[in-house]
């Protein structure tokens, strides 16, 4: 009896290691198709330098509004003597109290919905040459230059399409009875 019950204990054993031996082994690495990690969201945005870029991605924008907001003074004729170191005061102070990392930290769901495991890996293998440093170090002048470039023809075309709904708003409804029926 002592030696039925020493063979099954013995062989409920044998059974039993695989089952502790997975639970002691090392998770599987995921797979290039298996889903982000957040782990795998922050390391990206970490190798992109997300914090810094940002930063410099609302100072450019902010220079494109401050212009704007010149323009127009300008155009009416009353730009305040003081309006350049206003603005750049009120600017500094926004881009400097952006809460980036609160705003990073949002992103990170987005990218886990949109981009697998592989991609954010890929993505990471490519920032982190020196083609995607040079893309990170470049992009904001980039942005900056191409939004120049496109302003004044997107200003032309917002100005067009202006005119075209104030005279739609200024016509007379059409009717969508049939003829004879009004």
């Amino acid at each position: 009896m002592k030696r039925l019950f020493f063979t099954l204990a013995l062989a409920c054993a044998v059974l039993a290691l695989p089952a502790f031996a997975q639970d002691a082994a090392p998770k599987a690495t995921p797979g290039a198709d298996d889903p982000a990690s957040r782990e795998d969201v922050t390391k990206l945005l970490d190798t992109m330098r997300s914090h810094d870029l940002m930063q410099k991605m609302m100072a450019i924008q902010a220079q494109s509004v401050e212009q704007a907001i010149h323009d127009q003074l300008r155009e009416k004729g009353s730009v305040p003597t003081d309006f350049d170191a206003q603005m750049k005061k009120s600017i500094d102070g926004m881009v400097k109290n952006m809460p980036v990392d609160d705003v990073v930290q949002a992103m990170i769901p987005a990218y886990q919905k949109h981009f697998t495991h592989g991609d954010i890996e890929a993505m990471s293998t490519f920032y982190s040459s020196p083609v995607g440093q040079k893309v990170l170090e470049e992009l904001p002048a980039v942005t900056q230059e191409g939004m120049q470039a496109a302003m004044p023809i997107l200003t032309k075309y917002m100005q067009a399409w202006e005119e075209r709904m104030k005279r739609d708003m200024q016509s007379p409804p059409k009717s969508s009875a049939p003829k004879g029926q009004s």
